[in-house]
């Protein structure tokens, strides 16, 4: 419990780390509801099959910003050598990040609630009057419908997971600049590789990268199609997660500070 509240304390005083998480959850909605509001439908339901995922567009920018936060709460403290401070309270290191990830994992849900029923809202206000609504043939965009409520709370696991993701990357590489690049670049480089491939190649490569298998769990519509199914998209990326914390633990023990 110590550790958690040291933790805690050490997110909150990081400069910045609290209004990004705010700037996660806004920029979530803002760009959903940018995007609700530039496409537009006629009378049948064949224009973006997937209101569901459509509401939810601003996950894409919305991510970039949680996996920052994430880094910033691992490399804040090497760049201040806060980190010798942390590891001498707490001998115990893989302690130590399991309270860092404890503390992360619960602010990032607390900010992808809001950022997630931000755009649900987003997108039942605005889509209706773009044709997208139940009067042509959509899905109600209602937490109250099974399927609704299953890609939104698989959307705040998933902005969840990115920061464990993150967090686990930070603490491997430490510095900042390098830990940003590669969370970027393992989230996007399997769907750009995957356009330059055959149609099998594609699919594959969106049944491992992180982020394509990952965003499965925001599918209402053409499931049986999907390259992976939802949860086990998401299953996906908890491996890719662990693998990274696994990966940062152990050189979290084995290095010096």
């Amino acid at each position: 419990m110590t550790s958690l509240r040291a933790e805690w304390t050490k997110l909150r005083s990081l400069p910045g780390t609290i209004w990004l998480l705010l700037g996660a959850a806004a920029v979530t909605i803002a760009a959903s509801a940018m995007v609700d509001s530039a496409l537009s439908c006629g009378s049948s339901a064949g224009c973006h099959p997937d209101v569901t995922k459509l509401s939810l567009t601003g996950t894409f920018p919305g991510q970039a910003v949680v996996a920052i936060v994430a880094v910033l709460a691992v490399s804040g403290e090497y760049s201040t050598g806060m980190i010798r401070t942390t590891l001498s309270a707490m001998p115990r290191r893989t302690t130590a990040l399991a309270a860092k990830a404890a503390v992360l994992t619960s602010a990032t849900l607390a900010a992808g609630t809001i950022a997630v029923a931000g755009s649900v809202l987003a997108g039942r206000l605005i889509l209706p009057g773009h044709g997208y609504g139940p009067a042509n043939g959509y899905l109600d965009l209602s937490l109250a419908s099974p399927t609704v409520l299953r890609a939104a709370a698989g959307t705040v696991l998933y902005l969840a997971l990115i920061a464990l993701l993150s967090l686990g990357v930070a603490t491997a590489v430490r510095d900042a600049a390098v830990a940003i690049g590669a969370v970027l670049g393992l989230l996007y480089l399997f769907p750009i590789l995957g356009q330059v491939g055959s149609a099998s190649v594609q699919r594959h490569l969106e049944q491992i990268g992180p982020m394509t298998a990952g965003l499965q769990i925001q599918a209402s519509t053409g499931l049986r199609n999907l390259p992976i199914s939802p949860w086990a998209g998401l299953g996906v990326l908890a491996a890719w997660a662990a693998a990274a914390l696994l990966a940062g633990a152990l050189l979290l023990r084995l290095r010096d500070a």
